[in-house]
C-alpha cells in the first residue's frame, strides 16, 4: 500500500490548524492539494477579489514548492467561485499569467453559494517530479 504523508508551505497560514486540514497529501508520485483560497497569513480573506485570486495562486505556489513541484507539474485543476458569471474576467486575466504554455491542466469551474467569507478557491493534482 502506498504510503501518504502531509505537505505544508514554509509559512502556511492559521486555516489549516482552525480547521484541521492538510494543505496537501503526497500519495506515490501523485500531489492532492487542498483548496486554496486568498486569505492572509492570519486566515482571513482579502477583501479584493483580483487579491484574492493571486493571494489564492501565491498559497498554491507554495504548497507545490513545498513538495518539489511547480504550476508546471499541475494535471488537474478543480475551482470554486461564488459569482462566476462577473469574476470569470479576472480568473482568466491571472490564470493567463501563470499558465502561459501548453498543455494547460484539466480545468473544472464550479459556482457554489459559500466558501466560508472566500470567492474563490483552487485545488489541484500534480504529478511530482523525479
Amino acid at each position: 500500500m502506498t504510503q501518504r504523508s502531509a505537505v505544508f508551505p514554509a509559512n502556511r497560514h492559521a486555516l489549516y490548524e482552525a480547521h484541521g486540514y492538510s494543505a496537501a497529501i503526497r500519495s506515490g508520485d501523485l500531489l492532492f492539494v487542498s483548496g486554496q483560497v486568498g486569505s492572509r497569513a492570519d486566515g482571513s480573506p482579502d477583501p479584493d477579489f483580483e487579491t484574492q485570486v493571486r493571494l489564492a495562486f501565491s498559497n498554491l505556489s507554495a504548497t507545490l514548492a513545498a513538495a518539489g513541484c511547480s504550476f508546471d507539474d499541475i494535471v488537474d485543476v478543480t475551482t470554486f467561485h461564488t459569482d462566476p458569471e462577473n469574476q470569470f474576467p479576472t480568473i482568466m486575466q491571472v490564470k493567463n499569467e501563470i499558465f502561459t504554455a501548453q498543455p494547460y491542466p484539466n480545468w473544472t469551474a464550479l459556482g457554489v453559494t459559500w466558501l466560508a467569507g472566500f470567492d474563490f478557491e483552487i485545488k489541484v493534482i500534480a504529478r511530482i517530479p523525479n
